[in-house]
């Protein structure tokens, strides 16, 4: 590997201003929220059946239907459950689910957390993106000069989002007027998920380290970004640690690759760290130094091609799983083309949360030093040295193989158009944009041919919904595939049916989705509840838990479209795998005119192809548009001029923002310069005169 410099793109560099103190500061509603309340058991059996009516035929709908009901109803097992999850909840200090939750959905999860666990985002390329760079990647082995500009920055934007949550500056969230829980904030620096059985999570607030980890070839770095008195220094500072990672990497002896590790099966990785600790208190040292970082960075010494459909897997499992520590919370990914995005794991947070940190750090590139940097330089990075036996060699060689076939069974594509956004489904659709793009994936689903090459049958589909209007609220699944979604969809392509029709079924189905999410937002969802009481079943009680026990129970949690709404998808994009071996993982973001999907599935599976479900997805987003008025019709002749020169205006006041934003931030930086100068002066002056 080589180090490849370039002149350098920001000669001046500005300080940053961050947020004052807000009104309502962080972590002030917390006191105020109320508690995730438990669901009826009427509630569950109402909104049970009705999701499984469109899976069911009606004899197995009349059978599920008995079950439902003996269990929920008067005297059933289902109330006995519901009166042992009363009495945990009332045992628990901030929620009946939090624990349930880690445990259930994460930590006792046994296979890889690599494409089943975590996510990934890819972020929009930098402002002053060299375009030669994404034209011909620099060849493998080279770390550039733009590269290592750009990690430097993402890291000094990280630090600053970072004490904005440390000191309470990030202005509390609402929606609407009902304040939302903050507490995932929290979780984010110095997160590590630990190997057990089951795992753990680690996540301290405030983070106290000073240090993140620097990993580049596969070997790993202890780089400290931030003073002993935890004080800030400059972008060049932290270029300089940076460059001393590559450099280092290049001369010293090379280490194992341990990071491997963390991609294979957790039984895999939690013989592998007990066999690390035992052999050595250097070992232990060192994974103390990697879970306690405020965060990983992964320096690529290789860029994947400039195409999306590709760069995107370097983000997603980097096709050999190299290079990364799967457990942190967060992993920055700079390639040396400049291309960034985050492999994040799960457990601590939901998406949105690290997503309000992307758009803070992306939307001030490129960064500025932050306020207040004199000082002291940093300490020399420290390699991490690791010693390993037979045994734990072994377990290495296991995971890779582990990781690699996972990779290679998984298919993942994007797929990102401007036909439209949410400008036209609010005012040509007249419709709430997410439910619109829930109809179009089910109608992209219900095109799709089957194994027999039929139209597939109506799936399960999961939306996520958050509950953070909750005390430590996470999400509930919006069951969004109802019998008004279905009927619309098999409706679309008959020509018997009219089109004042199939608008009418499009209306129902757009309410009967939105309703199912906000009854699922305010606690009145379905999923998280029957997990809890699924919780509450005691040994030799299985038998009487008949809901669960019937075959519609695995039916409607088999969920084929498993689908995750990150609008607006301005800085970045992103995905996940699919949740079951026969079904897609889709994430999507809606901004104003344009739409972008990411969408994956298992190779091995003969039913499923994120490529051609993307060209079936594409269709029904054009085809839908025969339901609605023509855009000139309502917006008016010319639109189409209209909205290009709306773009270069938003492109011009951009650019005009930004030079105003330099102006104030130079104006500063020269401002306390020159007090600085003119206090010095005075004081030769008295000491003269003296």
């Amino acid at each position: 590997m080589v180090l490849l410099r370039a002149p350098r793109l920001l000669a001046l560099r500005p300080q940053c201003r961050l947020f004052s103190t807000p009104v309502v500061k962080t972590f002030d509603n917390q006191s105020k929220l109320p508690r995730l309340p438990i669901p009826t058991l009427e509630n569950l059996s109402q909104k049970y059946l009705a999701s499984c009516k469109p899976l069911l035929s009606e004899t197995e709908y009349q059978e599920t239907e008995s079950v439902v009901k003996a269990f929920t109803g008067p005297g059933g097992f289902g109330e006995v459950l519901q009166a042992r999850l009363q009495s945990y909840e009332k045992e628990q200090k901030n929620s009946w689910l939090e624990d349930i939750w880690l445990n259930k959905a994460y930590l006792e999860w046994r296979e890889p957390s690599l494409i089943n666990v975590n996510w990934w985002c890819q972020f929009v390329d930098h402002p002053a993106h060299p375009k030669d760079l994404l034209r011909k990647p620099p060849p493998k082995g080279v770390l550039t000069t733009f590269q290592i500009q750009r990690a430097a920055g993402l890291i000094s934007n990280m630090l600053n989002f970072k004490e904005l949550v440390d000191t309470e500056r990030l202005p509390a969230e609402y929606m609407k007027d009902a304040p939302l829980d903050m507490n995932q904030y929290k979780s984010q620096f110095g997160a590590s998920r630990l190997p057990g059985n089951p795992d753990t999570i680690r996540t301290v607030w405030p983070a106290k380290a000073k240090h993140v980890i620097v990993m580049t070839n596969d070997q790993i770095y202890k780089v400290n970004v931030m003073r002993a008195d935890g004080s800030r220094v400059s972008l060049k500072e932290l270029e300089k640690a940076l460059y001393a990672v590559g450099e280092d990497s290049l001369h010293s002896t090379r280490e194992p690759a341990v990071g491997i590790l963390t991609a294979g099966h957790r039984d895999t990785w939690q013989k592998a760290h007990e066999e690390l600790c035992k052999i050595s208190d250097t070992n232990v040292e060192n994974l103390d130094i990697i879970n306690d970082a405020l965060f990983a960075v992964c320096l690529d010494d290789r860029s994947l091609s400039k195409n999306l459909d590709v760069s995107h897997r370097q983000i997603f499992h980097n096709n050999d799983a190299s290079n990364r520590w799967f457990d942190k919370a967060m992993q920055l990914i700079v390639a040396p083309s400049g291309r960034a995005g985050v492999n994040g794991e799960h457990t601590p947070a939901d998406a949105v949360i690290p997503g309000k940190i992307f758009d803070f750090i992306l939307s001030r590139e490129p960064a500025v030093d932050p306020a207040n940097i004199e000082g002291t330089g940093l300490p020399a990075p420290e390699k991490i040295k690791w010693t390993i036996n037979d045994t734990v060699k072994n377990l290495m060689a296991e995971a890779r193989k582990t990781a690699s076939a996972l990779i290679e069974d998984t298919e993942s594509c994007l797929l990102q158009t401007d036909i439209y956004g949410s400008r036209y489904i609010k005012e040509i659709a007249k419709s709430s944009p997410d439910a619109y793009v829930q109809l179009a994936m089910q109608l992209a689903w219900a095109r799709y041919p089957n194994a027999n090459g039929k139209p597939s049958a109506p799936t399960a589909v999961y939306e996520s919904a958050s509950t953070r209007l909750f005390l430590h609220g996470r999400t509930e699944t919006g069951r969004s595939m109802t019998s008004d979604t279905w009927a619309f969809v098999s409706s679309f392509d008959n020509d018997d049916i009219l089109y004042d029709d199939k608008r009418e079924l499009f209306r129902k189905a757009i309410k009967s989705q939105g309703n199912y999410m906000k009854e699922a937002t305010f606690g009145r969802g379905i999923d998280r509840h029957m997990m809890g009481l699924r919780c509450m079943i005691k040994d030799g009680e299985k038998d009487k838990a008949t809901l669960f026990n019937d075959s519609s129970y695995l039916k409607s949690m088999w969920f084929k479209l498993s689908t995750s709404n990150m609008s607006p998808g301005r800085w970045f994009y992103g995905g996940f795998g699919p949740v079951v071996p026969d079904g897609y993982g889709i994430n999507y973001a809606i901004d104003k005119d344009n739409l972008k999907f990411s969408i994956s599935s298992k190779r091995s599976c003969k039913d499923t192809n994120s490529f051609t479900f993307r060209d079936s997805l594409e269709r029904a987003l054009k085809d839908m548009m025969i339901l609605f008025p023509k855009r000139s019709e309502i917006w008016g002749i010319g639109w189409e001029k209209q909205r290009a020169t709306e773009k270069k205006e938003e492109a011009y006041l951009k650019i005009m923002k930004g030079l105003s934003d330099e102006y104030v931030q130079r104006k500063d930086v020269l401002e306390k310069k020159y007090l600085s100068q003119k206090d010095g002066s005075k004081n030769a002056e008295e000491i003269k005169d003296q």
